[in-house]
């Protein structure tokens, strides 16, 4: 849809009748108390979103021309938070009427979550060396609970930026540590800011299904619908005589979409949880990653009215930034940006520093991509986040592994244009196995699983890993924290005992919880010694069959028995129902056991077992054989 086309819909849907609804609005709150309101506003928003504790740098390979006929590979250091903060400065101080927001999931994925201080410490640090004008609640936050939410927002509050935090849908409990009659003012359901003498209003909202389900928020904390929250708040905000609404969502693209299409009165959806990748093709070409729609997405509320989604992919490597265009009335009348992806100049071909005539074929690539864009860290970020660098780097100097060929990661099977799609690398996409089969990474974990369960804790028939909880993929030399951020979690390992038909039973909760209503992508099953085939375009209860269990000592597969009995090894927060796994909490305290040892810990003893590197003497990691995947065949659900 053209922008021209795109306006004049919202404009002909409205004609008639904005003027008297505006007026009436104003009249009965006493007008908007600013003149200000009703003359035309230029906005440039700058966001990030799902950083997850990652504030170091990290080495990328893209393809860029380096003065030959073809593109090669290029390594250089990108993203870090640092480089956030001064990719934010910078753009800011070439732009008026800046916005600063960040869209959720500051938390949890990397030893400087926990291993740096108290948690969320350095997140708080890094992220007040840029003073977001708003942050939304992402599902993450509340990993350690409400009282160690709180803890995080009390660190994030000991600055001078005073970031307002955001949810309109999330309703804490009586006992909670954040109910408002014990943390007045911690959270709101909006925020309102001025720019140019206009007001803008902010409207946060959280993951609701995906976070009671997957995180750990006090039990009397609770999620409502998103689409009904946002629409109250968007209500409030317009009685006010406010007429340009940003909704700072973490609830994932193809929701963001949904929700948008029954809103009235939004303008601008900042969207996270989804780790998706927007932009032009020049993100693929350039080995970025394989984007999952245009940025910005451009669509309409329930009036017809312009909405401008974006989102800003993950990990501290791009900085979104969108301009946003509103007329007299408050309506979106263009809007386009471009997702930064921030990278330094320290490029770098076989191992070899680029030469001053590769230096500059590569400059000029990478100004042509339109995408990439070379950033120094902000020295005081970097001054920031020293002292927290410091705390990890023993762990990060420990050498566990060496991966020769990437362990991609794909929380869901399925082609171009299918869900989660974007999250897998260029490389992975291209070679197309994991659209097929889903993440080696997360096949590989639940096999570790039940290997180590048979060596180590008295044997298991199959094991359940959901993919979400694996959230890095592997390649090159692996260092101790890197396994830790595969699985950043903290899960201790439990073993039940169920039959056959629960199995089938776990296995359609994980696909309901994906593909049924409000499903998201971090449920999806990955079983060791266990496979079959999906139909997610199924009814509930039928997506799975061809159900096959893996004879340990010949390698033979047979079917599932419903009436026998099978040893689960699994992580204890599937074990009691997270990520949907409504038949595992059904299980009785009579056929469970708490093995009492961490996810982690099993990765590294697997890792232990593989053969020798006879160069480096560590443990070489390689995909499984083909026949040891549980997605053996997977139709999408369109």
């Amino acid at each position: 849809m053209t922008m021209g086309l795109w306006t004049t819909k919202a404009r002909q849907v409205r004609m008639g009748m904005v003027a008297l609804a505006v007026a009436g609005a104003l009249a009965a709150c006493g007008g908007s108390g600013n003149d200000e309101q009703g003359k035309p506003l230029d906005l440039t928003i700058l966001h990030i979103n799902d950083h997850h504790s990652t504030l170091e740098s990290r080495s990328k390979t893209l393809k860029l021309n380096a003065g030959g006929a073809a593109a090669v590979d290029v390594a250089v250091d990108a993203g870090g938070f640092p480089r956030v903060t001064a990719a934010i400065s910078e753009l800011a101080a070439k732009s008026t009427n800046v916005l600063k927001l960040h869209a959720g999931d500051a938390l949890t994925g990397t030893l400087y979550f926990n291993r740096a201080g108290a948690d969320g410490e350095a997140d708080a640090a890094l992220m007040n060396t840029v003073c977001f004008d708003a942050f939304t609640l992402g599902n993450h936050e509340f990993d350690k609970g409400d009282s160690g939410l709180k803890g995080f927002l009390d660190l994030l509050r000991k600055g001078t930026c005073k970031t307002p935090v955001l949810s309109a849908n999330v309703q804490f409990g009586a006992g909670s540590a954040l109910n408002a009659s014990r943390a007045p003012g911690y959270v709101s359901p909006s925020t309102v800011v001025e720019r140019d003498g206009q007001k803008v209003g902010i409207v946060g909202l959280t993951i609701a299904q995906k976070t009671k389900a997957s995180s750990s928020p006090d039990a009397d904390t609770t999620f409502q619908d998103e689409t009904v929250a946002a629409q109250r708040e968007i209500d409030a905000l317009r009685a006010q005589g406010i007429n340009k609404v940003i909704v700072l969502s973490h609830i994932g693209y193809d929701y963001d979409k949904q929700v948008a299409a029954r809103l009235s009165g939004v303008d601008v959806v900042v969207g996270g949880d989804s780790h998706t990748l927007l932009g032009p093709d020049a993100l693929r070409s350039a080995g970025v990653g394989s984007p999952a729609g245009a940025y910005p997405t451009r669509t309409t509320d329930k009036d017809g009215k312009p909405v401008c989604i974006v989102q800003a992919w993950e990990y501290a490597q791009v900085v979104g930034e969108l301009k946003v265009s509103f007329d007299a009335r408050g309506e979106v009348t263009q809007c386009a940006g471009t997702p930064h992806v921030l990278i330094g100049d320290n490029f770098t071909i076989a191992g070899k520093a680029a030469t001053a005539a590769e230096k500059t074929a590569i400059q000029a690539s990478v100004a042509a991509t339109g995408v990439l864009r070379v950033t120094a860290p902000a020295t005081a970020a970097t001054t920031a986040l020293q002292p927290f660098k410091d705390r990890v780097a023993v762990f990060n100097r420990t050498q566990v592994a060496v991966v020769p060929k990437e362990l991609c990661s794909r929380r869901v099977p399925g082609g171009v244009g299918s869900v989660d799609y974007s999250r897998s690398s260029a490389a992975c996409n291209a070679e197309g196995s994991v659209s097929l089969r889903g993440g080696d990474i997360q096949q590989l974990v639940a096999q570790a699983y039940l290997d180590v369960a048979n060596q180590k804790y008295g044997g298991a028939d199959i094991s359940l890993q959901s993919g979400g909880g694996v959230r890095i993929p592997l390649q090159g030399t692996v260092t101790a924290a890197q396994i830790i951020q595969v699985l950043p979690f903290g899960n201790m390992l439990f073993r039940l005992d169920i039959t056959g038909q629960e199995v089938k039973g776990m296995l359609e909760d994980g696909l309901e919880a994906v593909y049924g209503p409000g499903g998201s992508t971090g449920p999806y099953p990955y079983t060791g010694g266990l496979r079959f085939d999906v139909n997610a375009a199924a009814a509930k209860g039928e997506r799975v069959t061809a159900i096959e269990v893996r004879n340990p000592a010949t390698g033979a597969w047979g079917p599932l028995d419903l009436a026998r009995t099978y040893k689960l090894f699994v992580l204890s927060f599937n074990a009691t129902g997270g990520d949907g796994y409504k038949t595992l909490a059904a299980v009785p305290a009579s056929r469970r056991l708490d093995i009492g040892v961490l996810d982690a810990d099993v990765f590294f003893s697997h890792i232990e077992t593989l053969s020798k590197d006879a160069a480096t003497g560590l443990p070489v990691m390689t995909r499984l054989p083909v026949d040891l995947y549980s997605t053996r065949s997977f139709k999408g659900p369109n």
